[in-house]
């Protein structure tokens, strides 16, 4: 039995689909039950916990063999950056009641820097608690997704203009589709062992990505002409205000200057296996193009 934490989601619905095509048993575990019909049609088990509630968590994972684990944020809540802190603690003490054999959590490139590099930093100490488990444990750091650019697609295409943080626009990061994420994770989950009690492995597409790239492909596939633009520095603790809690905009604000700055957010130095998704970054923003 497989439990996959979060199989609503973009990735752990990826990671259910492969497993199911594989044959094996899913036990969807999902924060809200009326999310659960298109698990059910797969032939996924169900069952329903607060992420946050450690107690209900262990009695959903029971007597699963492997667990994924993903960390979720939650924009909408008062303080995203401790919300994804008490989340983390909640999972670690249900996977410290539960000792299932083997757990895969889902992670973050950068989240080896001890400093504080925003987001990134969230997903250390989420390791680092994760590291106490009396489990086979398997890290798999993944890329920015793909999908992130898709609040930015309609704009852009209708001023010719796509904002950026990166700067310069043409600096390449590492970037992955969610559903390649999930893919990859369900093959290391199918696996019959892992080689040590600790194993680390990043993840990401193809290639990688530059912000000059995404304004490529919205040209291609809305057939207007778009170009990427940097944000100046001075002016990013405005704009972050304006739309999300200041927890979330400090994360990401430091997020962004970390990626500027380059080889921070990034594959860990002799950290071993990178597995690479096939969708290219036009594919996985196609959906998301408005339709005429």
């Amino acid at each position: 039995m497989f439990a996959i934490i979060g199989a609503a989601g973009n990735v752990g619905y990826s990671t259910s689909k492969a497993l199911r095509d594989a044959g094996v048993p899913v036990r969807a575990i999902l924060h809200d039950a009326a999310k659960a019909a298109r698990l059910s049609e797969i032939g996924c088990e169900v069952a329903a916990a607060d992420l946050q509630d450690s107690a209900a968590l262990a009695s959903a994972i029971g007597d699963a063999d492997a667990v994924q684990v993903i960390l979720p944020l939650r924009p909408q809540v008062a303080d995203p950056a401790e919300d994804m802190c008490r989340s983390a603690e909640s999972l670690v003490a249900a996977l410290s009641q539960t000792r299932t054999k083997q757990v895969l959590a889902i992670s973050d490139y950068g989240a080896h820097v001890a400093d504080d590099i925003g987001m990134p930093s969230v997903f250390h100490e989420f390791e680092a608690g994760l590291r106490g488990l009396q489990s086979h444990i398997l890290i798999l750091r993944s890329a920015e997704h793909m999908h992130n650019w898709a609040r930015s697609i309609p704009d852009a295409i209708q001023s010719g203009v796509l904002p950026s943080f990166q700067d310069p626009v043409g600096m390449e990061q590492p970037t992955i589709s969610a559903r390649d994420l999930g893919v990859i994770a369900a093959n290391l989950l199918l696996l019959p062992e892992w080689e040590k009690p600790l194993v680390i492995i990043h993840a990401e597409g193809p290639r990688r990505y530059s912000a000059a790239d995404v304004a490529t492909a919205l040209s291609e596939l809305s057939g207007k002409t778009v170009r990427a633009r940097p944000v100046p520095r001075s002016q990013w603790e405005g704009i972050f205000a304006k739309g999300m809690p200041a927890s979330l905009a400090d994360l990401l604000i430091k997020s962004n200057d970390a990626k500027n700055k380059g080889g921070l957010v990034d594959i860990e130095p002799n950290a071993g296996e990178v597995r690479h998704g096939s969708t290219e970054l036009v594919d996985a923003l196609r959906p998301f193009i408005p339709k005429a």
